[in-house]
């Protein structure tokens, strides 16, 4: 580009990481030039709604739109590809060769800044046939091809592969759609860093609410006909009409790597904390790209979308020319099944351990309202601290009304708070919202008691 033509930004990837760096981008430099690349048909749309999309409790797969295409196109002048792939990236010359999915038309995209937003994608089985009937959920368009499969071909019998929070969330969707569900984990048991009592209570509610879970089942290969049929692994074959692989994603870094980008945990892109990566004027943001952990100050994969959309913002304004950072996140997860909901913050007492920290935790069983008020129901909270000091690590809850108390929790711990801080905390109180002792400060009190002991010295 010539000293006196404006700048042309190019980002690579149209959803919660890339638009949102094009949108910052262009309140930032107004004259820039803004390309978006994507290879779906869809740009800004909310895909953890996907699940609750395929329950039916969001009737139109267009409302899990951010904005309408025309509010990037026309109203913030940012050119959108769609259905268009980056097929190689040359530093050196400072250009992305794209090619159209439908057309394979191929060209060439010179960039002043580049930003990555490629995202991750699912993990699959390896080997077996293509089969109609066996799903991923990481785009709209996966959305959309299960409502349609669940209209028209009518399964009855649905095994979700991975029971980590995705793979609990489709499979109460396909419950709630009257199928029978079979959960399958690799590992030897659910919720991978979740604790095992965490776990527990959300089997609990599985046998409940009628969803099989058979752990330590690594699937092989899926059988049939054209048409799933099964799913098989070392130990058994699982009738299924309907698969849904939900075991984790990996990121999409190929384009990165094949560059000469550093890479970081899982693979990802190794950005700092104004997602700059190794090579100058390219950032990277959102799925495929690593990010600083707030606790243990350490570069981590932690894939989420609201991690996404402020990777995207720092990207886009650093990208046109500004100058933002962020400092890090926490993790911070929730999820619902059914009516239970389970979240956690920052470190457990194992991470933090290999984190260099003197950890100790305390956990309480509390309630989300006063005993006495309808519809009061357990709240379990389990808190994480550095044992020297008492400053907050990490916390974990399962129960009722948890997303906000979780959050209490996490506001503390960016503020550097320790636990004597959170017991002190003036919550709010009001017999349908909370105990006169809110479930949070009954953990931090207890963590409390147990950070007075005195520490025996070795030996004693």
């Amino acid at each position: 580009m010539s000293a006196s033509s404006p700048r042309q930004l190019v980002v690579v990837g149209g959803n919660a990481a890339g638009m949102s760096a094009a949108s910052k981008a262009r309140r930032v430099d107004p004259a820039a030039k803004i390309i978006v690349v994507e290879r779906g048909r869809y740009v800004s749309y909310g895909a953890c709604g996907i699940p609750y999309l395929v329950a039916g409790y969001i009737e139109n797969p267009e409302d899990l739109l951010t904005y309408p295409l025309t509010e990037f196109t026309t109203n913030r002048r940012i050119e959108v590809l769609l259905e268009h792939e980056a097929l190689c990236l040359d530093t050196g010359a400072a250009r992305v060769e794209v090619s159209g999915t439908v057309d394979q038309r191929i060209t060439w995209l010179d960039y002043d800044a580049l930003v990555l937003a490629t995202g991750a994608r699912a993990s699959r089985f390896s080997g077996g046939p293509d089969l109609a009937g066996v799903f991923t959920v990481r785009t709209l368009d996966d959305g959309i091809a299960m409502l349609r499969f669940l209209e028209q071909g009518r399964p009855s019998i649905a095994t979700v592969v991975g029971a980590g929070p995705l793979g609990l969330e489709m499979a109460e969707a396909l419950a709630t759609r009257g199928l029978r569900v079979t959960v399958l984990d690799a590992l030897p048991r659910i919720l991978p860093g979740f604790s095992d009592a965490a776990a527990g209570v959300v089997l609990s509610e599985m046998r409940d609410r009628g969803v099989e879970c058979l752990t330590g089942e690594q699937v092989l290969n899926c059988e049939g006909d054209e048409h799933v049929s099964a799913v098989v692994t070392p130990s058994r074959t699982i009738p299924a009409d309907m698969v849904v692989m939900a075991a984790g994603a990996r990121p999409c870094s190929e384009l990165a790597c094949a560059a000469g980008l550093r890479l970081g945990p899982s693979g990802a892109i190794s950005v700092d904390q104004e997602m700059r990566t190794s090579v100058d004027q390219v950032y990277a943001a959102g799925d495929c790209a690593t990010v600083t952990h707030l606790v243990s100050r350490r570069e981590v994969y932690i894939p989420r979308a609201t991690t996404a959309n402020k990777q995207g913002r720092v990207a886009g304004e650093n990208a046109a020319g500004g100058r933002a950072r962020l400092p890090g996140v926490l993790g911070s997860t929730v999820f619902k099944f059914f009516d239970l909901e389970v979240g956690r913050v920052g470190l457990n007492a194992a991470e933090a351990r290999e984190a260099g920290f003197d950890a100790a935790s305390a956990s309480i069983r509390g309630r989300s309202r006063a005993s006495y008020y309808p519809g009061a129901r357990p709240v379990d909270v389990t808190l994480t601290a550095d044992a020297s000091t008492g400053r907050l690590l990490g916390a974990e809850m399962t129960g009722a009304e948890i997303a906000k108390r979780l959050d209490v929790v996490a506001a503390a711990i960016h503020a550097g708070q320790s636990c004597d801080d959170l017991a002190h905390l003036d919550m709010s109180y009001a017999p349908p919202f909370a105990p006169v002792w809110d479930p949070v400060v009954q953990a931090a009190l207890e963590m409390h008691k147990g950070l007075r002991r005195p520490v025996q010295s070795p030996g004693a």
